[in-house]
């Protein structure tokens, strides 16, 4: 705040108040329309000094043409003498770009430099999340895990063979089966 619109003082309690300024609003808006005033003709002051300035200069550096009375030889090389003035300064004005443009890269990498430096990097706020072991090598590493990874299919594994039983069955059915069609003809004529 500033004490110069604001008044501070010491009431009775031995606090501090600040009072707001004794001023009407038409008070105010008035001087607010007075100020702004000034400020437009100081502007247009500055408007004019660069205006008359300008052309000062440019009575300086470009003289007045006297083209009355010139032949159209003289004409002619005041053309050529006119494009080649034109030529150094739009040679120059390219190179004053080139340097303008490359100090303003050399400030911005000094700049983001010094920033760096500085350490005043901004961190975003990280928030604890719950990552299954798939999710986490995916992210360790990359694209290189497509499929989830199973650490069990990786051991070796020791496979035990299996002897063969034989099956224990009724030995009339297997007497049947061995005895060819006549077998089984004799058990379809049973069954009519």
């Amino acid at each position: 705040m500033d004490n110069s619109t604001y008044s501070v003082s010491k009431n009775i309690t031995g606090y501090f108040l600040l009072q707001k300024p004794r001023i009407s609003a038409s008070r105010r808006l008035f001087l607010k329309t007075k100020m702004i005033k000034k400020a437009m003709v100081m502007l247009e002051n500055d408007k004019q000094i660069k205006k008359d300035e300008r052309e000062r200069i440019l009575s300086e550096r470009v003289p007045a043409l006297e083209m009355s009375g010139m032949s159209a030889q003289d004409l002619q090389n005041l053309c050529k003498e006119l494009h080649k003035k034109i030529d150094v300064v739009d040679e120059e004005r390219y190179d004053i770009g080139l340097k303008v443009a490359k100090s303003d890269t050399e400030v911005r990498d000094l700049s983001q430099k010094i920033y760096e430096l500085k350490g005043k990097m901004k961190r975003p706020n990280l928030k604890r999340v719950r990552v299954s072991a798939d999710a986490m090598l995916g992210a360790l590493l990359g694209a290189k895990v497509k499929e989830s990874v199973d650490f069990k299919a990786n051991l070796k594994t020791v496979k035990k063979e299996d002897e063969k039983k034989e099956e224990v069955t009724d030995w009339r059915k297997n007497v049947d089966a061995m005895s060819g069609m006549e077998g089984r003809k004799k058990l379809f004529n049973a069954g009519q």
